[in-house]
């Protein structure tokens, strides 16, 4: 079951609960999920958005540009640490992250991407505009700390490459019960 909610009465929920990771899921190939940190909610063109900004090698960015679409999932507590700890070191190129995690799918109202009944409160977003970064755009001290360039690219963790923005509409907004 699906509780529909007004986003605005949750926007101090979902902005305390991004920096300790929330879920940036995705559905091409397989089922996709992925810790984020940064985003940004709301309103954008005169409609509700949530921004992801993913970097440009991660797998979780093929299936972004595929799809069109993409589910945040928000803890209303606090992250599942099995669940944090798998979707966010590991690449799911390699790993089956549901399998891994035995985390819960829920089926989408609108979209394609399912939500995460561990992590209840679910936006499913279609996205709007996506746009490369410029890292030379970038303040100096921002591209030495966020984007070092002594790093293998290839890892899954690695944090050389920019990210590209996607401006996703939120299209539903509801807490899976």
């Amino acid at each position: 079951m699906k509780e529909k909610i007004e986003i605005a009465d949750y926007a101090q929920t979902i902005t305390k609960a991004l920096p300790k990771g929330i879920l940036l899921n995705t559905q091409g190939e397989k089922f996709n999920s992925m810790v984020i940190g940064w985003g940004n909610l709301g309103t954008t063109w005169g409609v509700p958005t949530f921004v992801v900004y993913v970097r440009e090698n991660r797998y979780t960015k093929s299936q972004l540009d595929r799809t069109g679409e993409f589910t945040v999932s928000i803890p209303l507590d606090k992250p599942v640490p099995k669940i944090a700890k798998v979707c966010g070191s590991q690449s799911g190129r390699n790993v089956d992250k549901v399998k891994e995690t035995g985390m819960t799918l829920e089926e989408p109202e609108a979209l394609h991407t399912p939500g995460v009944r561990e992590y209840p409160l679910t936006l499913e977003c279609k996205i709007l505009y996506a746009q490369r970064q410029e890292l030379s755009a970038l303040p100096k001290d921002i591209r030495a700390s966020m984007y070092p360039q002594d790093v293998d690219g290839t890892n899954p963790m690695a944090n050389r490459d920019p990210h590209t923005m996607y401006i996703g509409q939120i299209v539903e907004a509801y807490i899976i019960k």
